[in-house]
């Protein structure tokens, strides 16, 4: 943009003795606002979800495709779009995409159908995709300086934590004060002020010779990872058919595709070969991994506080601050703790942490206190915090910074991807569970198939009945759900843990940089 420093290839400040951006620390604010906003978005809906049910009636399986659509759209098109924003500018990509994104929240508050939402949901992930990939690339060429670029990394990943707990709180009060569709509204003051501000504060960046975007890569890109992610989800959810087979085929060989593509190709979308740095791939298979085991008890918590607890949404999302709380702190102190220590030790230890906490969630019950689920949720943060941070760390470090936005993308990738399978698998597990539960003796048909659909429908169902009935047919859909959770839990347990393991020994060797004279 005019008048606006552009960032092409930035040398490190002190390798080159060339000047840093000085607004820097202030560009910094506005891009994490961007995260700000993903994160509260991603919350919010778990919150409004008894809500929604209630109003737009969807399926237990419309249910699940508002939820993780979302995902899908982000994770098939990351790549894309932190290549596009390499080759536009990422400046230009993040806030046309910003804009773009409040236009599409309208859509998803005033959905009146579940197909309505699905859709709306799935064009906000075709905004968000470009959001993400550009806060992340942009921090890789603000900051040169190793160690300020580990604490931005943290100041990213606390904001986005913080947008975790932001999100059920301010969501909680507007959902007692409001209808469900004010919680995407809520986006629109957080964009208008992400734009006005980082037109003026946020330098240009891009790299200096980029090649075309190839459109073909783009659509094998998309076409491999929804495919197969869909297979997953739907075969988790109904069991192998001749659709979901050919899906799988379909997504399998275009993902084969876009690889022998990418390998072959002079400037590819997605440079292959930084696969080869072992501390790049485990970053990024450690943070699919944790995604994966972590997203079931998210998705499904806010519900049990809800509907199995009865707490309203405020008090439900005050409840969840102990994850934020810890991994707010955790994110701030992650790369220190990674350069006192090591990369793996912090790694590991927080999926290991995370990995104990969610075997004590897999012994849940109905009446579960509050002070042992809050601990538990604390631990959940910090090693989210740990982990997460150190992670990007790794991941942005490993590359040149004229690749920052495919890195940031790959990255953002492994996350939205683990948590598609992780709602698709662990929500399927939770779900079907749920739908076996035993309906009490004199519960009519019509409420018992209600009741069967999820767990605001038997909340709903419940209501239309004798109290007596009800209040059966509510305390059997309450455990059931339940025992789903432990489940989950207890799957998503032996992920974080085996993830730890792996962590510890694909991360041997890998460090921090310590100095601002290290170049790619």
């Amino acid at each position: 943009m005019s008048g606006q420093r552009t960032i092409t290839q930035p040398s490190d400040a002190r390798g080159s003795g060339e000047t840093p951006y000085r607004g820097r620390w202030l560009a910094l604010s506005v891009l994490v606002l961007a995260v700000l906003l993903v994160a509260v978005d991603a919350t919010v809906l778990g919150l409004a979800t008894p809500f929604l049910s209630e109003d737009l009636r969807p399926s237990g399986t419309q249910l699940l495709w508002i939820g993780d659509i979302y995902s899908f759209v982000i994770a098939g098109l990351l790549v894309s779009m932190g290549s596009l924003g390499d080759r536009i500018g990422r400046k230009r990509l993040l806030l046309g995409g910003a804009v773009a994104f409040g236009a599409v929240s309208v859509l998803n508050a005033y959905a009146s159908s579940p197909e309505m939402m699905i859709a709306a949901r799935a064009l906000l992930g075709v905004a968000g995709a470009t959001l993400m990939p550009s806060t992340l690339a942009l921090i890789r060429n603000l900051f040169h300086d190793p160690r300020e670029r580990s604490l931005a990394i943290g100041i990213w990943g606390a904001m986005a934590s913080a947008g975790a707990a932001v999100g059920p709180v301010v969501g909680g009060f507007l959902l007692e004060n409001y209808w469900w569709g004010s919680v995407f509204l809520i986006n629109l003051p957080v964009m208008a002020v992400l734009v006005l501000v980082g037109v003026k504060l946020l330098p240009e960046s891009r790299d200096p010779s980029p090649g075309p975007w190839d459109l073909l890569s783009v659509v094998l890109s998309m076409a491999g990872i929804v495919g197969v992610v869909y297979a997953v989800k739907e075969g988790a959810t109904h069991g192998i058919s001749a659709e979901i087979a050919i899906a799988a085929v379909v997504g399998l060989t275009a993902l084969a595709w876009f690889v022998r593509r990418q390998l072959r190709l002079p400037a590819p979308l997605l440079d292959m070969r930084l696969f080869r740095n072992r501390g790049f791939s485990a970053a990024v298979l450690a943070d699919l991994l944790t995604v994966l085991g972590l997203s079931g008890m998210v998705f499904f918590l806010s519900q049990f506080l809800q509907l199995v607890q009865d707490r309203d949404p405020l008090e439900a999302g005050l409840a969840e601050l102990p994850a934020a709380v810890g991994a707010v702190t955790a994110g701030l102190l992650a790369g220190q703790a990674a350069r006192r220590w090591s990369v793996r030790s912090v790694v590991g230890g927080g999926l290991a942490a995370i990995g104990v906490a969610l075997a004590v969630i897999a012994t849940l019950r109905t009446d579960t206190s509050y002070p042992l689920l809050g601990a538990v949720l604390l631990v959940v943060g910090v090693g989210a915090g740990f982990s997460f941070t150190v992670t990007a760390d790794v991941i942005l470090s490993s590359v040149p910074k004229e690749q920052a936005g495919a890195a940031s993308a790959v990255s953002e990738t492994a996350y939205e991807l683990g948590a598609a399978l992780g709602i698709a698998l662990l929500g399927s597990i939770v779900t079907g569970v749920y739908r076996d539960f035993a309906v009490p003796a004199g519960v009519p048909a019509g409420p018992a198939a209600d009741a069967h659909e999820s767990l605001g429908g038997a909340v709903e169902a419940a209501m239309t009945l004798p109290a007596d009935a009800g209040s059966a047919l509510l305390s059997s859909a309450q455990h059931a759900f339940v025992d789903g959770l432990r489940l989950a839990s207890a799957v998503g347990a032996v992920v974080l843990l085996g993830t730890a393991v792996a962590a510890w020994f694909l991360l041997r060797g890998q460090r921090l940089e310590d100095s601002a004279d290290i170049e790619h």
